[in-house]
């Protein structure tokens, strides 16, 4: 049954989504129908496609009562928008439906489990948000909530632990069991991720906890995923409140890899490293599923909470998703690559290679655009470098721009003169292995953002653009002599 609240949503976004012009979303990310998007959710597969659903307020580009959007694809570049799945209508989430996964059922239907939100005035006047776990199952379109709702409740959190703070549940099955992790804040007042099991994805017991910041990594722990890779084991977790450790870690909301080794039997996860997921400003609260064909797709939240207050004026939507990425472990480090299904929508190719630039900044014909897939490779030319660096999305005074130094090993992105009036995070700058002075960089741009993917996927950083869409120059510079190759596809959505 539809509730009320529920087909309000749904009404809403039939009278105006329509009405949002085509300029004002990217070609091929995902953004809400209208309105503001956070988290994603649900990233599943379902009867032969792939389903996402998203933290979603359609009624204003601010964060409000959480619903859950929806959205399919076959290839994960072409989505169909789908009516809205989920609204705060029921006595378990009556101030939001935040965050949660979804898997097909045995029998055929698909459930959806998320974060039940119930805010409860207090004595002394306070108004604390208690957060539990619930069910909703349905057919791909329409989901009831199940009755018996909270399924994993504060009874269930460890002795100690909050249950202020107990959200983002991840589910999978395994060998007839389904299993989740939540995150969680312990006594301390740091994340840690819990791990449940089920016979049925309904009455669910804890087992332990994988894993805990102890104040080392941010405090409380947000959206955590749990999958093995490669021959390990991948715990995903978005800390809150981090601190700032070299050029790793940036301080406020970050997104943490921590790759190790699983038993199993003992359900004993052992850490071994810790690395940044994302080292731009716009990456929050990545999810993943394996696809039909066996690969680990990654995809977030393409915004970050420290700056998301500040928006542009005039804006239909607020928030999008990162294009999805295909997850491996290479030489001890979560690698990650746009989708490889992205590559049927290039067209328009220009290359050059062996293009010699020393002590200037040039222009290549052809070379220019806001929707497009950019390679370069650079390498020392005679006498080497000092610096390099491009400007994408420039015209006029504004440009965002990507800056090597060799002899550092250092990236440095700056979207400083990007045109956006506010003074929120603009910068960030990291590590890069280096390769006897030799960078290669691929370029993602979609209208509004920018994400680059250094030396094949060792790392990735991420970013959205505000510069207005006429500015589509590419502009390279260098201090010294290098040798630049350039491959540059149009992304044309059919």
């Amino acid at each position: 049954m539809i509730s009320e609240t529920l087909q309000r949503a749904r009404d809403f976004e039939a009278q105006y989504v329509p009405k949002v012009p085509e300029s004002g979303r990217p070609a091929f990310h995902v953004t809400g129908g209208i309105g503001w998007i956070n988290d994603p959710n649900g990233f599943s597969r379902y009867k032969g496609e792939y389903h996402l659903f998203y933290q979603y307020h359609p009624y204003s580009t601010l964060w409000g009562p959480m619903h859950w959007g929806h959205v399919k694809t076959r290839d994960f570049i072409r989505w169909e928008r789908l009516p809205v799945a989920l609204a705060p209508d029921s006595p378990a989430d009556p101030d939001g439906c935040f965050s949660g996964s979804a898997l097909e059922l045995p029998d055929g239907r698909q459930l959806l489990l998320y974060t039940g939100v119930r805010r409860v005035r207090q004595e002394d006047g306070a108004l604390l948000e208690y957060q539990a776990q619930c069910v909703a199952i349905g057919d791909g379109a329409d989901y009831e909530k199940y009755p018996g709702n909270p399924v994993i409740s504060a009874g269930d959190v460890p002795q100690g632990n909050s249950v202020l703070d107990f959200r983002d549940p991840k589910i999978w099955e395994e060998d007839g069991t389904y299993f989740a992790v939540v995150g969680n804040r312990t006594g301390d007042g740091s994340g840690a991720v819990l791990l449940y099991r089920s016979a049925d994805a309904l009455r669910w017991e804890f087992v332990t906890a994988l894993d805990a910041s102890k104040n080392e990594y941010g405090r409380m722990w947000e959206c955590p995923d749990f999958f093995p890779l490669d021959g390990k084991q991948v715990l995903l977790v978005s800390p809150q409140e981090m601190t700032p450790r070299g050029l790793e870690f940036h301080a406020g909301y970050g997104t943490a890899c921590l790759l190790g080794s699983y038993d199993k039997a003992s359900y004993r996860f052992t850490r071994e490293t810790v690395q940044a997921v994302d080292y731009g400003i716009d990456f929050y609260a990545p999810q993943t599923l394996e696809s039909y064909d066996g690969r680990r797709i990654m995809i977030a939240w393409m915004q970050n909470w420290t700056t998301a207050s500040s928006q542009p004026a005039g804006v239909y939507c607020f928030g999008e998703m990162t294009l999805p990425r295909e997850l491996s472990v290479r030489d001890g480090r979560l690698v990650q690559n746009p989708v490889r299904e992205l590559e049927s929508y290039r067209t328009d190719r220009v290359s050059y290679e062996g293009v010699e630039l020393s002590d200037g900044e040039m222009e290549l014909p052809g070379v220019q655009g806001r929707i497009l897939d950019l390679t370069l490779t650079i390498r020392p030319g005679a006498g080497g470098y000092r610096r390099f660096a491009v400007k994408l999305a420039a015209g006029g005074e504004h440009f965002t721009s990507v800056r090597y130094r060799p002899e550092a090993g250092t990236v440095r992105v700056d979207r400083s003169r990007c045109g956006f009036p506010y003074d929120i995070v603009h910068v960030r700058e990291f590590q890069v292995r280096p390769r006897g002075g030799e960078l290669k960089i691929r370029a993602v741009l979609d209208r509004y953002s920018a994400e680059l993917f250094f030396n094949d996927g060792e790392q990735a950083a991420t970013f959205i653009l505000y510069t207005d869409t006429q500015a589509s120059g590419i502009r390279f510079s260098a201090e010294g002599s290098v040798v630049l190759d350039v491959e540059k596809y149009d992304i044309k959505i059919r």
